[in-house]
C-alpha cells in the first residue's frame, strides 16, 4: 500500500435516490414484460489523507426482471432491492478501507458484500420461511451504483478521467493481486495495470446496437391503434430509417425453436432490405441444451447464408448460474462467437466459461465497475472478445456504460436502447450530451464527455432529484 496521502482515498458520504422512469412501449426480459423501472442514483464523497473532498455519481437501472427471474411479483421484488440497496448505503458509509476505487470496490465485493447479501435474505426468511432468497446477480446491480460513483469521486478529486487512472502510481496494486490465469497457461499479470489492457485513446464515435425486442412491432401490419404517438418511431423499419441503424440485436424466447427461428427470418429480412450490417440472436438464458442452438443456425446458414454471415455473435442462450449449469458449449462457438452475459457476474465465472467452450464476454457497468474492469482484464489477456452490454441504461447510467465500451474494443460498438423505451427520461442529460442519446448514423458520440470523472458535466444538467432515501 502507497503511503501517498494525496493518492489513497476512504469513503466518507453516501447519498442514495431512487427514479422512477416509465417506459413508452413495452421491453420483453425472458419471459416477464417490463413497462417500468426505478433507477437507483448514489453519490460517493471521498477523502485522501490530507483532508482533501469530492464526490461521484454512479446510477442503475434496478431492472428486477433481468437480474432476478422469479414468478415473485415485480413490485416485491422492486420493494426488496430498494431495501437492500438503502442497506448498502450505509454499509459503503461506513466502509473505511483505503487505496483506489478498483481496490476499495474489490474489497467491498469480498468482504461486505456476501455477508451483507446472506443477513438480508435471512432476515427475510425469519419473516417468512420460505421466501425465496434474492440473488447474488441483483445484490451486484444494487451494488454497482455506489462502485461506479465511487471511481467517478476519485477522478473528481484528481482531476482526471477515470480510465487515467487505471495506472500506477494511482493503483497501489497490480493485477496480479486479482487475478489468477487460466490452468495450463503461461499468461501473467505481474507488473501490468488495467491501462494496459485499454484502448487508448479511445473512439469519439461507436456503432450503436438496436434491440428488437419480442414485443417489438416489425411491420405496419401488426399495429394495433394502441402504439405511443409521442413522436418516436414504433415500427423497426422506422427505427432503423431514423437513426441509420446497421446493427440490430434480436430477442429470442429459448424455448420455441420454430418461432425463434422465423423471427430471425423476418428480421433478417427487414434488414437486409435496409443495408444493416450485422444482427447477433440473444436467446435469454432459457435453453439448455446447445443442439436447440445449434440447429437454427444450421438451418440459418442453409437455407439463408447471407442472414447466417450476418450474425456476428450468439449471446447467453444458458442459463444463469453457469457452476449448476456447466454444459459443454463448443458446438455453438464453433458455428459463431458465443458471449456470456448474466452468467459472467466476475473474472472466475469468465475464466470457467472459457473452459466450456465460450469464446467472448459482454460486460454490464451495472455488474459494478470495478467487476467490468477486471473483467475485461482477464478475458483480453485470454484472448477473449468484449462486447457491452446495456439494461436498457437512462439518463446518468449511460454515460460509464458508453465509456466501458468505448475504452474496452468490443467486437463492434455498443448496445444501446435507453433511446427506444425511455427516451424522455434523459432529456436533461442529453441537452449537454445529444450525440450520446441520441443514434445518428447508426453510431454515437462520445466527444462530449470531457472533464475528470466520468466527464458526466453534472453543474450543466438540469436535473431535478427527489428527497435522498439515504443520506449519511
Amino acid at each position: 500500500m502507497s503511503n501517498n496521502l494525496d493518492l489513497n482515498v476512504k469513503v466518507n458520504g453516501v447519498r442514495l435516490y431512487f427514479l422512477p422512469v416509465t417506459m413508452r412501449v413495452p421491453l420483453k426480459f425472458g419471459p416477464e414484460i417490463t413497462t417500468e423501472v426505478t433507477c437507483a442514483r448514489a453519490a460517493v464523497r471521498v477523502a485522501n489523507g490530507e483532508g482533501k473532498t469530492a464526490w461521484g455519481w454512479g446510477e442503475t437501472p434496478l431492472m428486477a426482471q433481468w437480474f432476478w427471474v422469479s414468478s415473485m411479483a415485480f413490485a416485491e421484488r422492486l420493494k426488496s432491492v430498494k431495501e437492500f440497496t438503502v442497506s448498502l448505503a450505509r454499509a459503503w458509509q461506513d466502509f473505511n478501507v483505503s487505496g483506489h476505487p478498483l481496490e476499495i470496490g474489490h474489497a467491498f465485493q469480498r468482504d461486505v458484500l456476501p455477508a451483507l447479501l446472506e443477513a438480508y435474505n435471512e432476515k427475510r426468511r425469519e419473516k417468512e420461511p420460505e421466501q425465496e432468497s434474492m440473488p447474488w446477480l441483483a445484490a451486484l446491480v444494487c451494488c454497482s451504483a455506489f462502485d461506479i460513483a465511487l471511481h467517478d469521486a476519485y477522478g473528481n478529486l484528481h482531476s482526471l478521467p477515470v480510465y487515467d487512472t487505471y495506472r500506477e502510481p494511482y493503483m497501489n496494486r497490480d493485477l496480479s493481486t486479482y487475478l489468477t490465469a487460466a490452468e495450463g497457461t503461461k499468461i501473467g499479470f505481474h507488473g501490468f495495470f488495467p491501462n494496459d489492457f485499454l484502448v487508448k485513446p479511445p473512439p469519439s464515435r461507436i456503432p450503436a446496437w438496436h434491440l428488437v425486442g419480442g414485443k417489438d412491432l416489425l411491420s405496419e401490419a401488426e399495429l394495433t391503434g394502441a402504439e405511443p404517438d409521442d413522436g418516436y418511431p414504433v415500427l423497426l423499419p422506422d427505427w432503423i430509417k431514423r437513426d441509420g441503424l446497421t446493427c440490430l440485436k434480436v430477442k429470442l424466447r429459448g424455448n420455441d425453436l420454430e418461432w425463434d427461428y422465423q423471427r430471425l427470418i423476418e428480421v433478417g429480412e427487414i434488414a437486409l432490405n435496409m443495408a444493416v450490417v450485422w444482427l447477433t440472436a440473444d436467446f435469454n438464458c432459457t435453453v439448455e441444451d446447445p443442439a436447440y442452438v445449434t440447429e437454427i443456425l444450421d438451418r440459418l446458414r442453409d437455407e439463408q447464408p447471407r442472414m447466417y454471415q450476418m450474425i456476428l455473435y450468439v449471446e447467453q442462450p444458458f442459463p444463469y448460474d453457469l457452476e449448476r449449469h456447466q454444459i459443454d458449449v463448443h458446438s455453438v462457438s464453433a458455428r459463431k462467437p458465443l458471449f456470456m452475459d448474466e452468467s459472467a457476474h466476475d473474472w472466475q465465472l469468465v475464466r470457467l466459461g472459457r473452459s466450456l467452450g465460450w469464446t467472448g464476454v459482454a460486460l454490464k457497468t451495472c455488474k459494478t465497475q470495478t467487476g467490468a474492469i477486471l473483467s475485461l482484464c482477464w478475458a483480453k489477456a485470454h484472448g477473449m472478445t468484449l462486447m457491452v452490454q446495456d439494461l436498457t441504461n437512462p439518463m446518468l447510467a449511460m454515460i460509464p456504460h458508453a465509456l466501458l465500451a468505448a475504452y474496452a474494443g468490443t467486437i463492434m460498438g455498443v448496445e444501446t436502447n435507453g433511446s427506444q423505451f425511455y427516451p424522455e427520461a434523459s432529456i436533461p442529460e442529453a441537452s449537454v450530451h445529444p450525440g450520446l442519446y441520441r443514434r445518428r448514423e447508426g453510431s454515437i458520440s462520445l466527444a462530449s464527455l470531457t472533464g475528470p470523472g466520468f466527464g458526466y458535466r453534472l453543474d450543466e444538467i438540469n436535473r431535478q432529484l427527489p428527497a435522498a432515501s439515504f443520506e449519511g
